[in-house]
Parts: C-alpha cells; structure tokens; sequence
C-alpha cells in the first residue's frame, strides 16, 4: 500500500476529538471514499455525521472493521494499545494501521507484539494541536505547515512508510520526519512535554498570591498558552514517558540554576551570554 489514493480505501478514524476529527476533515476534503467513524461518545459521532466529515458512525467496534483498508487511531496511548488488542478479531487481512500517539516506544512495541504479520502498523505523529479539545475545535488546516514525525520499526514495509508519508504531506504537513521510536520520545520530552510543564509550573508559581490576569502581558500569555492543558492526557503521556522526562527537567535545572546564580553573582557577562545564545539558537525558527 503505496499508493496514496483516498478514492480506493475505505479508512476508519478511531476517535473523534479534535486531532481525529481533523484527520477525518482532511480525509474528506481530499475526497475519500469512504470514512468510518467510531467513538464512544454519541454527540461526538452525531456532530461529525452533521459535519458531513464521516460516511458511517458506530459507537463501538465489530465486523464492520472487515472491510477496512487503513485505521486511524486518534486516541491516548493506553487505549491506542487497549484497542488494537480487543479488536483484532475484526481486523481484515493486509490493514494498515497507524496512530497520533505522543510517545511512540511503549505503543510501537505493544502493538507489534499481538499483530499478525498479515496486518501492519505503522506509528505516526502530527506535530499539531491546540489548547481545546473535542471535535467542535477540529479543522482540516489544523495540519497546514505541520511537522509529521514517522517511527518505523523493522517490521514496517518501504511501501507502507511511503504511504504514511505522502498521507501527510496530503493533509497538509510541510516536513516528514524519520526517527526512532526511542529517539523520539527523547525529543519529544524536550520539545512537547517540557514546554507543557513550564507553562504548568508557571501558572502554579504564583506565590505572591495577585491575580495574574490583571497584570500579564503578551510574554507571559505565549508561555502559558499550553497550561489550556488535557490534564488526563498529558498525565498519561508524562508517566508513560517517565525517565526521558525527567532527564529533560534536570537539564532544564541547570539552566535555572545557572541563570539564578548569575543574578546573584552580578554576572552580567555569563547572563548575557545565556541570553545570546538563546537569541541565536531561536532565530533559526521560521
């Protein structure tokens, strides 16, 4: 399955929030066949049926799964995992299989272990978000630029790589990344997470007990634009991803620790080279 060709795939997007409702309304701007939609919620399913962004919604998966070509997992990692396990026994032979997940290691290397080799998952993340959740906040062009990292593993097929790819770059994402399962949750603790426990921390420092929103400007609502946090979600991914997290906030320590003692030594010196350094390194964001 190489060909990246909408038209001659049935596809099933398994949750319906904001990143997989965005899939499912970028899917059907590029004329997909046929879309499956499958979530728990009921009001979720019945907004994306007057949406017009799915052909069919189930609240629960079954036999209809026999008939579909590619699977989109839009769901946390555990219940990524939880689903690919339950429903196997629907699955048709020769199915590809991918997910959004935001660790990779855990979710590849489950997965795998109970997939036959008749069917294939090849795991994917959409470097794309925003601070909602829910499919009202979905949108195709929530892709538009995007960064898409995929994690093959040594089971994947040069064919079914391929085709994650170029579904990417169809959806609308600009780079497509290839790296390591354990590579990317080492970045991605860095680049993803990191940035969701500053803002976190930010909002929680606030010792001298004033009311923030009357006194913060436009600095501090961009560092704290990702405290619009899904507690549930981001917790999991942060214990799942434990030990790389950790290695990422000590290092992020030392720079503190190194900006603090220059404010209490007088270092203008060492300070102004911290923030050079910064400067330069932030420049080469487009």
């Amino acid at each position: 399955m190489e060909d990246c060709d909408f038209n001659n795939l049935k596809i099933a997007v398994v949750g319906l929030g904001l990143i997989g409702g965005s899939y499912a309304m970028a899917l059907k701007s590029l004329n997909a066949k046929h879309i499956v939609g499958i979530d728990r919620n009921l009001a979720t399913l019945d907004k994306a049926i007057e949406m017009n962004i799915i052909d069919c919604a189930y609240e629960k998966p079954g036999k209809f799964l026999k008939d579909i070509d590619f699977i989109i997992i839009a769901l946390y990692p555990k219940d990524t995992i939880d689903f690919v396990k339950q429903n196997i026994k629907y699955f048709k032979s020769g199915v590809l299989i991918t997910d959004t997940s935001g660790i990779k290691k855990i979710v590849i290397e489950s997965v795998e272990s109970v997939l036959p080799d008749d069917m294939e998952f090849v795991s994917g993340h959409p470097m794309a978000g925003k601070e909602y959740k829910g499919i009202d906040y979905a949108d195709a062009n929530i892709f538009k630029d995007a960064n898409y990292i995929i994690t093959p593993s040594s089971k994947n097929k040069k064919s079914s790589i391929a085709f994650i790819a170029s579904m990417a770059r169809k959806i609308g994402c600009k780079n497509v990344e290839y790296i390591s399962a354990d590579e990317h949750d080492k970045i991605i603790a860095y680049t993803s997470q990191l940035p969701h426990v500053i803002a976190a921390a930010l909002m929680n420092a606030n010792l001298q007990e004033f009311k923030p929103e009357l006194f913060v400007g436009g600095s501090f609502r961009d560092a704290t634009r990702v405290a619009l946090i899904n507690s549930k979600l981001w917790s999991e991914l942060f214990m799942l991803n434990s030990d790389k997290l950790v290695d990422t906030i000590n290092g992020f320590q030392k720079v503190l620790d190194r900006i603090k003692n220059d404010v209490l030594n007088k270092d203008v010196e060492d300070l102004e080279t911290v923030f050079e350094k910064s400067i330069n390194l932030r420049k080469r964001f487009k």
